[in-house]
């Protein structure tokens, strides 16, 4: 078993679940049946990790993120605070993967550079959603179910299809906004407000 933060409401974590003992689990946070986080996994307070997930060595998990059963989190991928992971997402490290160097000899560690997925926080990505090594999610932003992203998307933005593209905006209840004219719009669940400046999205406070 990882190191586990104490002090109330430490964590949870199942006897079936594989959690290193170089790896730091946040208070709060349940790791559940047969999930593995890897060596140097740090996860941070009140997460879920669901059952069968895997969190690779060295990933950042930020605090209160729902990583769903059967999801993928290789390394060196940063989760920061807020976000959610549907059930079998995968987040991969390999821009070029080849299981064979061009002799014929195994891959190894060295032959190889990781390059890790960022999802920057308060951002959802679907069920079964495939993240192409390297590319950013930006804050609040909803990745639509089975959809695969090979290159950054915005803050608030509704990204679905293969390739994944930007097909509307989403608020921070994680609900489509209307348009109210003006390149502003409106979440229809808060009230908030939101302007579109050339092509990105800010809160209109």
């Amino acid at each position: 078993m990882g190191t586990v933060e104490g002090g109330p409401g430490a964590a949870r974590i199942e006897p079936s679940a594989d959690v290193d003992e170089r790896a730091v689990i946040g208070a709060g946070t349940t790791v559940w049946h047969l999930a593995q986080v890897r060596e140097d996994a740090v996860i941070g307070a009140e997460c879920v990790i669901g059952r069968g997930a895997y969190v690779g060595p060295g990933v950042r998990i930020g605090s209160r993120v729902k990583l769903q059963n059967h999801a993928l989190v290789y390394e060196p991928a940063l989760v920061e605070d807020g976000v959610f992971i549907g059930p079998a997402a995968v987040l991969t490290n390999d821009r070029h993967p080849r299981a064979v160097t061009p002799d014929g000899r195994p891959k190894r560690q060295q032959d190889w550079r990781a390059e890790g997925v960022t999802l920057r926080q308060g951002c959802s990505i679907g069920g079964r959603a495939v993240l192409v090594a390297g590319v950013t999610v930006g804050r609040w932003a909803l990745v639509a179910a089975g959809a695969v992203v090979h290159r950054d998307v915005p803050d608030f933005a509704l990204a679905a299809g293969v390739p994944a593209r930007r097909i509307g905006w989403v608020g921070r209840a994680g609900e489509p906004l209307e348009p109210v004219g003006d390149g502003r719009w409106r979440c229809p669940r808060t009230g908030e407000h939101y302007r579109e400046t050339d092509g990105t999205l800010a809160p209109a406070w």
